[in-house]
């Protein structure tokens, strides 16, 4: 069979030195079309995993909290005006009436509440998405094969071939969801640790708040 010819060449190709660019993107959108229409909105689903997880990556990441240790932000703490950056900011911003203000911890929550309610939502969106990609693949593995057993109920002879031929271009549903859901996987671990990194950050910069404000009050 013809389809069966293009996976024979492809891999024929592969084996003697890979295959060109121009034959990649054929054996490509071959295997595409013969997805079948719920291709699309898997292409689709993909394309909103991918643009929230790497939006919440470049989000967290321009917080530069690992770039800033804490032996350079708690100097800030005395200085405010030396703070670059998101860190600098937030340092600003808590402290602008003073270490010893009773206004600094508050700050310090107003800046948990402002940023991280969005971004745990927003995991839990992206969760949700990935985890629906295997399983939108999985349904279009299962209408193949009913289209395959409805096709295999009105043929005679060779029925083996036309199993096998129906099975593998079912199977091209699973495979395309569950090669979304992996790299969605790391993409939502990236995410999650970039969060809780920030998380600590607020974590270390209220108990040294709370360290300079109790100094502040015994030197009273």
């Amino acid at each position: 069979m013809e389809d069966t010819a293009t996976l024979e060449q492809a891999a024929a190709a592969t084996q003697g030195g890979g295959m060109s660019i121009g034959e990649f993107i054929s054996f490509v959108w071959q295997t595409w079309v013969e997805g079948g229409w719920l291709m699309v909105p898997l292409a689709g689903l993909a394309l909103l995993i991918y643009f929230e997880a790497m939006s919440l990556i470049l989000r967290l990441g321009k917080a530069k909290v690992k770039k800033t240790p804490r032996s350079i932000w708690s100097e800030w703490l005395d200085d405010p005006s030396k703070g670059s950056g998101h860190i600098g900011e937030v340092i600003r911003f808590v402290v602008g009436d003073g270490i010893g203000s009773s206004n600094a911890l508050l700050r310090v929550e107003a800046v948990k509440s402002k940023l991280l309610p969005d971004v745990n939502s927003r995991i839990v969106v992206l969760s949700i998405l990935v985890t629906i990609a295997p399983l939108m693949g999985l349904l279009g593995t299962v209408i193949g094969m009913l289209t395959t057993f409805r096709g295999l109920a009105t043929a005679s002879g060779q029925a083996v071939d036309l199993v096998a031929e129906g099975i593998r271009v079912a199977l091209i549903t699973t495979q395309t969801g569950l090669m979304i859901a992996i790299p969605g996987y790391i993409f939502i671990s990236m995410v999650i640790r970039s969060r809780n990194t920030y998380l600590a950050f607020l974590a270390e910069l209220e108990t040294t708040v709370v360290q300079r404000i109790h100094k502040l009050e015994d030197a009273k």
